[in-house]
């Protein structure tokens, strides 16, 4: 398979930069291979699920992870934008950092500071202790633990997603839309982006269909963001996430399923992370691991029954991802579809319930 054959033109006005409110009005297009679609709302979600299924959230929690500042070198200064990536020990973060190429072992880089702004708790310094060959840069900071943990949430912004962050500045507002009513686990760069449309009501009224509600945790990385460069697919390589699927919630699923229960996955995180934990025989298991796997079509799905997940970059693994959960046509067709009739896409945008193809 080739990169392009996942490619798809994409008007610009349709990518969402401020998310439906409430957040339950957004649309969702209803993808029943090889039945067809069905235009609906988020709002709707509880008729669209029978009693017994189960929702698998993932409830980690988006961190202020993007932090401008200043790499000094001797007399050298330049200004520097690093995403934290991996939470590599109490001290030390992986980032993707800019310009990178300019930044080496060694140098000592001071967070706080942007456009020539010192921000009010500037001062949280860090120096560059290794270069991945993936393009990340391995940061130990002078602070460590929660007062790393306290510094990083009074300077950094959110990690708006590029096609948003390009067209305007995070504010204050995204604190707040950027995050899921039930994030609890500190420790992502993106959001679960299906978790976005649900409110504690939508929640209530899931819960009264008779449809019961499990959280399980993968820490989102900022490899999400980052382009496919190959052209080969099979040649891409995933960057890892760590993922937790308790003991409880193992348990929980697999009943579910005995009871001929379907698994619902909001959102690809919460899938990816099920399939890891899941064997060839069905069965989930406990799970506390890091996780890279790569799911294109002609993977064999062993957990999800039911996916809901918004609107993909063309390219994407993610579009990858949603081809093989459905099919590549089925997704093709839904895609051009969701285009044509004006669905909001990506992170900020409108969803998709797309049932598990054959």
């Amino acid at each position: 398979m080739l990169v392009s054959d996942f490619d798809f033109d994409l008007p610009e006005d349709l990518i969402a930069l401020r998310p439906a409110s409430p957040r339950e009005s957004a649309r969702l297009l209803v993808v029943r291979p090889p039945e067809g679609l069905e235009d609906r709302t988020v709002g709707d979600l509880p008729s669209l699920l029978q009693p017994g299924d189960a929702l698998v959230f993932n409830d980690t929690r988006v961190i202020p992870a993007r932090l401008f500042g200043v790499r000094t070198r001797g007399d050298s200064e330049i200004r520097v934008e690093a995403i934290l990536h991996r939470r590599a020990a109490p001290d030390r973060w992986t980032a993707f950092m800019r310009p990178g190429k300019r930044l080496k072992t060694g140098d000592r880089v001071r967070f706080g500071q942007r456009d020539d702004r010192a921000c009010a708790a500037a001062g949280l310094d860090a120096t560059v202790v290794d270069k991945g060959e993936g393009g990340e840069l391995t940061l130990a900071f002078d602070l460590t633990g929660v007062e790393l943990d306290l510094a990083v949430a009074a300077i950094g912004e959110m990690p708006l997603p590029p096609y948003i962050a390009s067209k305007r500045a995070e504010d204050d507002q995204d604190r707040a839309d950027y995050q899921t009513v039930y994030a609890r686990e500190d420790g992502s760069v993106a959001a679960p982006t299906a978790g976005l449309h649900f409110t504690p009501a939508l929640l209530e009224a899931i819960a009264a269909r008779g449809v019961s509600s499990h959280f399980v945790t993968l820490h989102v990385g900022a490899g999400t963001f980052l382009p496919v460069k190959t052209e080969v697919v099979a040649e891409h390589r995933m960057h890892a996430e760590f993922g937790v699927v308790s003991a409880a919630v193992a348990a929980e699923l697999n009943a579910v399923r005995a009871a001929g229960g379907r698994i619902i996955c909001v959102g690809t995180t919460s899938l990816r992370l099920l399939e890891s934990a899941t064997s060839e025989a069905g069965v989930i298991a406990p799970f506390a691991d890091d996780t890279a796997i790569f799911i294109t079509p002609g993977y064999r799905f062993r957990a999800a029954d039911v996916l809901m997940t918004n609107f993909h970059l063309p390219r994407s693994t993610l579009f990858m991802l949603v081809s093989a959960f459905a099919g590549q046509e089925a997704m093709k067709a839904a895609y051009a579809h969701a285009i044509d009739t004006g669905y909001r896409f990506y992170s900020y945008g409108d969803s998709s319930l797309l049932m598990r193809a054959a």
